[in-house]
C-alpha cells in the first residue's frame, strides 16, 4: 500500500485492494510453485502517457539467454464470459451492468503492443516481452467463445483449468534467479514521447526514399555493375586513348555470345525501384545509356514530371524528349533493333504483357503470338528485370521469375535471379509483409492474428467516414495519405467540371481519382494522384496507386473479397474492373484480385487502416487485428482521432438489449 501512494500519488480504494487480495497471491504461489521465488513482481503498471496501467509486470531473467525477460498478465475474476455476436472483440463478462467490455486478449495485446511502442528498452531482444489474460476463477466452460480469439505472443487465454499450463509458461520465461535488475530497468526505462502522428510520419526512412542501398539491393547493384565494367563497350562522352568508334557502337551482344539477363525479385517495399532508379543514376554518371520501363502508366508519367521539373529556363521541350527517351513504357520498343539499348531496365516487369499488341499498333508490327518480354530481352545488350510475384493485377500481365527465366533461358540466355529480402516500407516490418500474404492467401499458412511489432501501424476503422477523417487528419499534419479501394464501384466520365461521386457506402461517398483521358480542375492527373497533395480529395484505384507509397494508407476492401470459412474468397461478380471478362477464367480473376488487395494493402510507410464492406468480413478483421482507431483524450489538448484506438468499437460500447 505504501508503494502504491508512493508511486501513484494516492492510496488505493477498497476495490484495488480487494482485487489484489483475490487474484495477485495466485500469481504469486504459481511462481513459488515452480521455485522462482527471486521474479520481481510489479503491480499496476502504468502505459506511458495514460491512465490505464497493466495488472501484473513480471520481471526476470530469460532461462535461455539470461537476457531480461517480462511477462504482462492482465487479471479478471469472471466465471462467465459471451461474445456479442455483433462484435467478436465486444464481450460480456458477466458483471451484470449491462456493459460490454474488451475481450481479455485483445486488451493485453493492446497494452503489450502500447509498452512496446514507448518503452524501447523492451525492444531490444526478440521475444523479450509476452502478455497473457488470467481468468482464474473461470473455468474452460465457462468462456468457452472467448477462445475464438485468435491469441498471439502478446495474448493468450488461461483459466483456472490451464494453471499448469500458466506454470509452464512461467518456468519458459524466467530462470530460477533474480529479478532486480529486469525490473530496475523498466523503472529506469527512457520512455519515448509521445507518438504523434506527425512524428510517425517524420520517421520516414530516407534509406529507401535517399536511395542509399543496403543488403541484397547493394549485392545486386554491385554484380550487375562489375559485369557491366567488365564487358560494356564504353558509349560515354570520355572517348580516351582505346576508344574504337566502330566497336563501341556495335549491336553485338556483350561479354561474348551469351547474353545475360538479370531478375530482382522482391515484396512490395523491398527497394526494387530504388535499384532501377539508382542502377540507371550511377550508369548515367559514368557515360552509359540505361533506359528505365515501366508497364505502369502512373510510374513512367510521374519519373519523366519529375525530370521535367528539372528544366532549365528555354529547355523545357530538350528535357521533354529526353525524359521520353529514358523512361519508356513496356510496349514501345516493338520496332526497336536488336541490341540498340545498352541497358535496359524494367521496373515493375510483374505487369509484363503476354505480347505488346495494343489498338493504337500499325498492323504491320501486330504479333500476338510474340511475347513482350522477348522485345525486350532481344532489344537490350543487358536487360534487368525487377518484380513482385504476386503485383499481376490484369489477365494478361505474365511478369513472373519463373516466366521471364524460362523464356530467357529458352532464347539462350543466361539468367541470374536475386531476392531483395529487406524491406524499406511498413517501419521495416517484414512480418508485416509476410502477414498480408497469409491474409490473403498468397502463402501456404492460413490468415493468423496480427502481431504488433512496434514498426508499422495497423488498425480496423469502424466506417469509411471513420477512416476518412483519420487519413485526412494526418493529411493536414503534413503526412502523405491517401485512401484506396477494390474496383467494386462503377467508374465515371468527369460531369463537365466535376468528379462524379460513384463510390456509395451507406451514407458517404466520394469521387475516384481522375480517369487517366480527363483532366478535372483542382484535382491531379490519374498519373499523378499519388504524389500530387489534391489526390486526398479522392479515392484511388490499383492501377493509380501500384508501384508508389504513402506514410498513411486507408483501403477499403469492397465487396470482390470476402472471409468466409476461415480464408478471403473471391466474387468476382461484385467486381467492376472491365478487363474481367466473361471469357476470363475463374482462377485468373481469383489472382488478379488477390494481387490487387496485395498491393493496396502494402503502400503504407507508417501505418495502414483497413475498413470491408461486408459485414461478415469486418468482424473477421477486428478478430485479426488489435489495432482502432479512435478519440484519444489528452490533458489539456482537444480530443484527436489516432491510431491508439478506444478500447471498443463506439457501435459496441453498451449490449443492445
Amino acid at each position: 500500500m505504501d508503494a502504491h501512494s508512493r508511486i501513484k500519488g494516492g492510496t488505493a480504494n477498497q476495490g484495488d485492494r480487494a482485487s489484489w487480495d483475490n487474484s495477485v497471491p495466485v500469481v504469486v504461489k504459481a511462481l513459488l510453485d515452480c521455485g522462482l521465488d527471486e521474479v520481481r513482481v510489479q503491480v499496476e503498471v502504468d502505459l506511458p502517457h495514460t491512465n490505464c496501467a497493466v495488472d501484473l509486470v513480471l520481471c526476470g531473467q530469460h532461462p535461455g539467454t539470461g537476457a531480461d525477460s517480462y511477462l504482462a498478465v492482465e487479471l479478471k475474476q469472471v466465471r462467465q464470459a459471451t461474445v456479442d455476436p455483433l462484435c467478436p472483440i465486444a464481450v460480456d463478462l458477466g458483471f451484470g451492468d449491462g456493459k460490454n467490455k474488451l475481450h481479455p486478449v485483445r486488451q493485453i495485446q493492446r497494452y503489450c503492443e502500447y509498452m512496446m511502442r514507448y518503452l524501447p528498452h523492451l525492444r531490444q531482444h526478440e521475444n523479450q516481452l509476452m502478455g497473457v489474460a488470467l481468468l482464474h476463477h473461470a473455468r474452460d466452460a465457462g468462456v468457452e467463445a472467448l477462445f475464438d480469439l485468435p491469441e498471439t505472443d502478446h495474448g493468450f487465454l488461461y483459466t483456472l483449468d490451464d494453471l499448469a499450463r500458466f506454470r509452464r509458461v512461467l518456468t519458459s520465461r524466467f530462470a530460477p534467479a533474480s529479478g532486480e535488475r529486469a525490473a530496475s530497468a523498466l523503472e529506469r526505462a527512457r520512455r519515448d514521447p509521445l507518438l504523434k502522428v506527425t512524428d510517425v510520419a517524420r520517421q520516414r526512412s530516407i534509406v529507401g526514399g535517399g536511395l542509399t542501398l543496403l543488403d541484397e539491393q547493394y549485392v545486386a547493384v554491385d554484380r550487375i555493375t562489375r559485369h557491366l565494367e567488365k564487358t560494356t563497350r564504353f558509349t560515354g562522352f570520355d572517348v580516351g586513348l582505346f576508344y574504337d568508334p566502330e566497336a563501341a557502337h556495335s549491336t553485338a551482344p556483350l561479354g561474348g555470345d551469351v547474353k545475360r539477363v538479370y531478375i530482382l525479385r522482391g515484396g512490395p517495399g523491398s527497394g526494387k525501384s530504388a535499384v532501377a532508379l539508382e542502377l540507371q543514376r550511377s550508369l548515367g554518371l559514368t557515360g552509359r545509356e540505361a533506359v528505365l520501363a515501366s508497364g505502369s502508366h502512373a510510374y513512367t508519367e510521374t519519373l519523366r514530371e519529375i525530370m521535367l521539373s528539372t528544366a532549365r529556363r528555354g529547355r523545357a521541350a530538350d528535357k521533354r524528349h529526353a525524359a521520353k527517351q529514358l523512361y519508356r513504357y513496356f510496349n514501345s520498343f516493338s520496332d526497336s533493333p536488336e541490341d540498340s539499348i545498352d541497358v535496359l531496365i524494367c521496373d515493375e516487369a510483374h505487369r509484363m504483357r503476354r505480347s505488346s499488341t495494343h489498338r493504337w499498333m500499325p498492323s504491320a508490327l501486330r504479333d500476338d503470338a510474340r511475347p513482350q518480354a522477348s522485345e525486350l530481352i532481344k532489344v537490350a545488350k543487358v536487360p534487368i528485370f525487377l518484380l513482385d510475384d504476386h503485383q499481376s493485377i490484369r489477365p494478361d500481365e505474365v511478369g513472373t521469375a519463373e516466366y521471364l527465366k524460362e523464356l530467357s533461358e529458352e532464347m539462350g540466355c543466361d539468367v541470374e535471379v536475386t531476392d531483395l529480402e529487406g524491406t524499406f516500407r511498413a517501419g521495416g516490418s517484414t512480418q508485416f509483409q509476410r502477414w498480408v500474404q497469409q491474409l490473403l492467401g498468397l502463402d501456404t499458412s492460413d490468415p493468423i492474428a496480427w502481431r504488433p511489432d512496434g514498426k508499422m501501424t495497423l488498425a480496423v476503422a469502424d466506417s469509411p467516414g471513420q477512416m476518412e477523417q483519420f487519413i485526412r487528419e494526418r493529411h493536414l499534419e503534413g503526412a502523405t495519405a491517401r485512401i484506396t479501394a477494390g474496383f467494386c464501384w462503377p467508374w465515371s466520365p468527369p460531369d463537365g467540371q466535376r468528379l462524379v461521386d460513384d463510390l456509395h457506402i451507406g451514407e458517404w461517398h466520394r469521387p475516384w481519382n481522375v480517369k487517366p483521358e480527363h483532366n478535372v480542375p483542382h484535382a491531379p492527373r490519374s498519373d499523378l494522384w499519388a504524389t500530387d497533395r489534391r489526390g486526398i480529395d479522392q479515392v484511388g484505384c490499383v492501377y493509380t496507386a501500384q508501384t508508389f507509397e504513402y506514410d498513411w494508407n486507408g483501403v477499403i476492401i469492397g465487396p470482390d473479397l470476402v472471409f468466409r470459412d476461415g480464408k478471403f474468397r473471391v466474387n468476382r461478380r461484385a467486381s467492376r474492373d472491365p478487363a474481367f471478362l466473361d471469357s476470363i477464367d475463374d482462377a485468373v480473376v481469383t489472382r488478379c484480385i488477390l494481387n490487387a488487395y496485395h498491393v493496396l494493402l502494402t503502400r503504407g510507410v507508417v501505418g495502414t487502416v483497413v475498413y470491408a464492406v461486408d459485414p461478415a468480413t469486418q468482424n473477421e478483421l477486428r478478430k485479426l487485428i488489435p489495432g482502432t482507431i479512435g478519440m484519444q483524450h489528452y490533458d489539456g489538448a482537444q480530443p484527436k482521432l489516432t491510431a491508439e484506438g478506444s478500447q471498443l468499437p463506439p457501435a459496441y460500447r453498451r449490449r443492445h438489449r
